[in-house]
């Protein structure tokens, strides 16, 4: 059965849909733009835009992260999530946390498609914006580039990534950018990229993992892009 959203002169928690028994939470979050914005799911842990009039400046923030999360997002939780985990624990445990993604994208508009991860100095977890937010770039397209300044490239889960950073340290927002674009990814596992942004002062080890989400950053449109599957475990 599909189960359609739209979301016109929305904001980030106008209408969150409860998938897999609570697993799974989706969420149009059209928090940047007032178009008409619709995304359809099947009830597990996906979806697609099947319609979209955002149009922002390429220059500043997208329209809309149309996506699935497991943990908190500001205070609205999944069920039995694991979270949140301490960063040390993901840093010293291989595996501690691991992620699964696939999408199908389009050529065409602007757009990014990314996993949105927040980090919290402390357990509470009715706000987001305390902390590290975390993007990882599998994919974009039409231009758009993320917030900050582009830093080293490093190979971390095998993967090759330029990483850009806008803040002051202990916090801001660090992106993960995959060099050569990937449609999904199998077991990633999320501790070595929270100990790469402890190394680089990003947040502390002492802090909590509250959040991880997977969709899609529309500039402009984005009609047509499919999240697939998404799964995340805490092992």
């Amino acid at each position: 059965m599909t189960n359609c959203t739209t979301n016109q002169n929305g904001g980030p928690n106008d209408h969150v849909t409860e998938l897999d028994g609570g697993a799974y939470h989706l969420q149009a979050n059209e928090w940047n733009s007032a178009s008409t914005f619709t995304i359809c799911t099947n009830g597990g842990p996906n979806f697609t835009i099947a319609a979209s009039g955002v149009n922002v400046s390429h220059s500043g923030a997208p329209g809309a992260y149309p996506s699935v999360y497991k943990g908190c997002h500001w205070g609205d939780c999944t069920t039995n999530s694991g979270m949140p985990v301490a960063v040390s624990a993901m840093a010293s445990t291989a595996g501690k946390v691991t992620t699964s993604y696939s999408t199908t994208t389009v050529n065409s508009g602007a757009w990014d498609d990314a996993y949105d991860i927040w980090y919290n100095a402390a357990r509470s977890t009715n706000s987001n914006n305390s902390g590290l937010e975390m993007m990882i770039w599998l994919n974009h397209f039409g231009g758009t580039q993320p917030a900050g300044s582009a830093g080293p490239t490093v190979t971390l889960d095998g993967i090759s990534w330029t990483v850009w950073y806008g803040g002051n340290g202990n916090g801001g927002t660090v992106s993960f950018v995959a060099n050569n674009p990937v449609s999904s990814v199998s077991n990633l596992d999320l501790g070595p990229l929270a100990a790469y942004s402890v190394s680089k002062g990003y947040m502390q080890n002492s802090w909590f993992l509250i959040d991880v989400e997977a969709g899609f950053e529309p500039w402009t449109s984005g009609q047509g892009l499919t999240a697939n599957s998404f799964d995340v475990t805490v092992h």
